[in-house]
Formats: C-alpha cells, structure tokens, sequence
C-alpha cells in the first residue's frame, strides 16, 4: 500500500471549541499515540484526510510541523448525523514492525452452476507488516459446490501476513438459491390439486 503524505500541525487549543473552530477551519482534530510516547494533538487538513481514510488501513506519513511521522488510522469519529469526521485517532508505527488489523475480504471466481455464496465473515483480523498492509485478501470460490464453507484457516494469505482469526471460522458459504427452491416446492403444490381433481 502507497504511503499518503499529509501536512499537519500541533494543537495548542483544547477542547470542544478548540475543536469546533478547526473544524470550521477545514481542518480535523486528530491524535496521533503509540510506542510509550505522550499522545501528540494535531490537526490534520481536512480534504486530503477524508481522501485518505477512505482507503482501508491507510499509511500515513505525517509531517507534523517539520517532524516526520508514520501512522495509520485507528477509528475514526463521525458526526451522528452529518457525515463530517470530527475527530481521528492515529497509531504510531515503524518500518517492519508488525500490527494487528482488519481487513476486508474479497470473493473472486464463480462458485458451481445454480449455485450462491454468502460472505460469513467480511473482514480477517491478522498481523502484518505496518508499512505492507494488503488492501484486501482474496477468497477463491471458484468451482464450489452448494454445502461446501471457506475457513478462515484456508484461505491463502500474502506473505508475511499471519491470521488472528479463529481458523475455524466459516468466512463464506456456498448453498443453492432458496427463492429457486420455493418456488419449484409452490409449482409441486399447486399442480396436486389439479392432478387429484383430474383423476376424479
């Protein structure tokens, strides 16, 4: 995954108003914390940011006033009505330490003819490297027959990257159409009567 680059400056106002007027600045009130160090209040400009939250487990390269950072975006706080984002919380990270994140599941091939799938679980939890986080992981239903279920377990991961999830876990299943299957019981059950009334 790319690096976003983004400018940033420190807070030196607290508090709802503080909040409010960098909102209305076009900025987004932010923390960025981890690694033991004291948590670090900025601002974060605000188009750019949306952009870059919008991308799953961005990686972000913050310079904050001069001062260079690596994070990625830990929640993210939006307006109960609005869609604006009122504050973010950012994780410190390094190169090639690992970190625990989701990420989302991505189905890819055609199960067997008549056939659908269901996605059980849309995100894996697992471990990779902060600054090679996969965009998504890719599950192969090529082929599969109605009944059969995908494990967390057996699914192929990228290199490098260890799953924290219950291998147990069914992440997406394969059964027949059940709108198909009514409605083949309702064609049997209207065609009786018929049947009966013809054989009196």
């Amino acid at each position: 995954m790319a690096e976003i680059k983004l400018a940033a400056e420190a807070r030196t106002e607290f508090g709802k108003g503080a909040a409010r007027r960098a909102r209305r600045a076009g900025k987004i009130p932010a923390v960025l914390y981890g690694h033991g160090a004291d948590p670090l209040h900025i601002n974060l400009p605000g188009h750019e940011t949306m952009l870059a939250v919008r991308q799953t487990n961005a990686l972000i390269g913050l310079d904050v006033d001069g001062e260079q950072h690596l994070a990625v975006v830990k929640d993210v706080q939006r307006h109960p009505v609005r869609v604006e984002i009122e504050h973010i919380d950012l994780l410190l990270v390094t190169k090639g330490e690992k970190i625990a994140v989701d990420v989302t599941v991505y189905v890819v091939g055609e199960s067997a003819p008549g056939s659908i799938h269901f996605v059980e679980e849309q995100t894996l939890s697992v471990e990779a490297d902060a600054t090679n986080i996969p965009d998504s992981i890719e599950v192969s239903i090529e082929g599969r027959e109605p009944g059969d279920h995908i494990l967390a377990g057996d699914i192929e991961l990228p290199e490098g990257v260890e799953l924290l999830t219950d291998a147990s876990y069914a992440v997406v299943a394969i059964s027949e159409p059940r709108g198909e299957e009514s409605a083949d019981e309702e064609s049997a059950e209207s065609a009786s009567p018929a049947s009966d009334a013809s054989a009196e």
